[in-house]
């Protein structure tokens, strides 16, 4: 008898990453309106459909995967934990645009979120860690971040977010 959860079935580990119940919260909204400079942290903000978000100078191409990116709020803690700095962390210091709470990130890899009454994100990849990272937060700041990078994502319907806002993961 195998044990529910790590059988060979694979329709049960389909179950199981489909099951998302919870909701989350947006905790925080950040822009850079001008490159290299530090992130604006704004109490709402308006995504572009299959854009940007506005007020943000990147400008990513139509259809791009990487339109907005996304971090977890619980990981503030463990990244300045890793680097021995006063946690949480920041956000704007990790240069992601939203900050979510109550959610798994990494578990909405490949699905759709909608955060408030209006925007649906494609969940579309991993946000890595760049070199900017070391120059932000000291010695081992790329390392730190390595699994705490947060998500990309395709802006598939836009509108108004706001600090808050519940966050859903989408059938």
């Amino acid at each position: 008898m195998a044990f529910p959860f790590f059988g060979d079935d694979k329709s049960t580990v389909a179950r199981l990453l489909a099951t998302l119940p919870q909701t989350g919260r947006l905790e925080w909204i950040g822009q850079r309106p001008v490159r290299r400079q530090a992130l604006v942290s704004v109490a709402e903000a308006e995504l572009k459909t299959d854009s940007h978000l506005l007020g943000d100078h990147a400008r990513p191409k139509t259809g791009g995967k990487r339109q907005v990116t996304l971090i977890q709020h619980e990981h503030l803690a463990a990244v300045a934990g890793f680097l021995g700095l006063p946690a949480p962390l920041d956000p704007a210091r990790l240069r992601r645009n939203l900050v979510v709470s109550g959610l798994n990130l990494l578990a909405l890899k490949n699905r759709q979120i909608q955060i408030g009454e209006e925007v649906i994100l494609d969940i579309t990849g991993e946000c890595h860690p760049c070199s900017r990272m070391e120059e932000e937060l000291g010695p081992g700041g790329y390392n730190a971040m390595r699994g705490h990078g947060g998500l990309t994502a395709h802006i598939a319907q836009g509108g108004i977010i706001r600090v808050g806002d519940v966050v859903r993961v989408l059938a």
